[in-house]
């Protein structure tokens, strides 16, 4: 199974809808899912991810069911690290996640971090940790102590349509690395994909491999561009 892992467009958050250039990076993620044999398809319950996935929807005519937990990170991301006022926690320099050999921090000691230590970013992994495993298992890979039984083995190519806090977290519980790595080192664009690739092994179990991570050649293809969040070109 391939598990496509696809950030929402170009967001206005005020209204939690795609902007116009939003929705043109939703028109051609929709021609790279197609491309890629996208045979299932979930989306988060916001509206920004909805929208990007209804061209892929409608294209492949494929039911898009919303899987609840897959929602964006709210409060619970945010800290009052360092200056004691609440904001949220990717405001802040990607250096307080590393400084002072906090990049050595083990993967369950990442939450000792500052700024993540003063949120309540435990409860969202948790909540998210448990929901992905069932996601998973849904699609017939039961995790088990880091490795992954294989209930059902197939070729699936699956897209989920969601987030980037609860992308960096995916990374972080897929491949087991500690939360303040993938929040200092990991940055997701809009329409990025990620590609997890869960290969059927003859022992009947598996573990995740990243095959790609906050892929944009789609937008490269249609002659978009490659502006990562709306700010620089990559």
């Amino acid at each position: 199974m391939l598990l496509y892992v696809v950030r929402h467009g170009d967001p206005d958050y005020t209204t939690d809808t795609l902007t116009e250039r939003g929705k043109l990076q939703a028109e051609a993620v929709s021609k790279r899912m197609a491309r890629a044999g996208i045979n299932k398809m979930f989306t988060s319950p916001m509206g920004r991810a909805r929208e990007t996935a209804e061209p892929t929807r409608r294209l492949l005519q494929l039911p898009c069911p919303v899987e609840e937990w897959s929602h964006e990170i709210g409060d619970e991301v945010k800290t009052p690290y360092p200056d004691g006022v609440m904001k949220s926690i990717t405001l802040l320099n990607n250096i307080e996640f590393r400084k002072d050999g906090r990049m050595d921090l083990s993967y369950d000691d990442a939450f000792t971090c500052p700024g993540i230590s003063q949120s309540r970013m435990n409860e969202s992994v948790d909540y998210i940790t448990q929901n992905c495993f069932d996601f998973l298992r849904r699609l017939g890979y039961q995790e088990e102590n880091g490795i992954y039984r294989i209930l059902e083995p197939n070729e699936d190519r699956v897209a989920l349509f969601c987030h980037a806090g609860l992308m960096r977290v995916m990374v972080s519980v897929l491949l087991h690395i500690p939360l303040n790595t993938t929040w200092a080192s990991f940055s997701v664009t809009h329409t990025g994909i990620t590609v997890f690739e869960f290969k059927n092994e003859p022992e009947g179990y598996t573990a995740p491999r990243c095959l790609a991570f906050s892929d944009t050649s789609h937008l490269y293809a249609e002659g978009l561009d490659l502006k990562h969040c709306n700010k620089f070109e990559v």
